[in-house]
């Protein structure tokens, strides 16, 4: 749970202090829009790693999925 906690707490840190000094320089007055079109495509993203595991009959690890879609 520990490790589990870190990670979330380095992704959480790194999204509210490094990316929103960055995405100031480049997006501008439009950051909170550029972070609602990432949070767009990351969902995006998520659901077709969703649809790509629903396609395995069984729960597995990325290697289960891999050796289904490419034998």
């Amino acid at each position: 749970w520990d490790l589990t906690f870190l990670g979330i707490g380095a992704i959480i840190g790194t999204g509210i202090f490094v990316l929103t000094g960055k995405g100031a320089l480049i997006a501008g007055p439009a950051l909170s829009i550029s972070f609602l079109i990432a949070a767009l495509c990351c969902g995006f993203a998520g659901l077709c790693y969703a649809e790509f595991a629903s396609m395995a009959p069984i729960a597995g690890s990325a290697y289960t999925y891999s050796y289904i879609a490419f034998g």
